[in-house]
């Protein structure tokens, strides 16, 4: 977590914009769940620590910290998630469990980018949302 938020604060400096105290509490709240979270389960953490009760204090801070690349919006789940790789310019593909909700991160295919070139599309932003069954989730195959 010392290492996302280390990325943060830099990237923050070398751009000029602040990472204010909600901000980098919303960035922790991210990192520690380990998980994606909706916009109310983070104002529920954000409000318990005495950092406001109002939906746009999260959703201000969310904003910002998608803008700036340090979280991703899962858009299937309506939730958010720290990014696994803070300031690193990268097209992020998002495996979703649906038995357990867990979502990982990985790297989306050139694919998509080579028969974008090849069409002549300029693509702006990818969202690729993939969903299954994660290893814990899926069942057992006996032989």
């Amino acid at each position: 977590m010392r290492t996302a938020l280390d990325a943060a604060d830099a990237a923050c400096l070398a751009r000029k914009v602040q990472l204010t105290p909600v901000r980098r509490r919303v960035l922790e709240i991210l990192l520690e769940s380990h998980s994606a979270m909706g916009a109310y389960d983070v104002l529920a953490r954000l409000d318990a620590e005495g950092l406001g009760s109002k939906p746009p204090v999260a959703y201000r801070a969310l904003g910002f910290l998608v803008e700036q690349g340090f979280v991703h919006r899962i858009e299937r789940l309506n939730a958010f998630i720290a990014c696994a790789h803070p300031g690193a310019a990268h097209d992020p593909a998002f495996m979703i469990c649906r038995a357990c909700g867990t979502v990982a991160e990985a790297e989306a295919t050139a694919a998509l980018a080579q028969s974008a070139a090849l069409s002549g599309f300029q693509v702006e932003q990818t969202v690729i949302e993939a969903e299954g069954l994660c290893p814990s989730c899926q069942p057992q195959v006996t032989t």
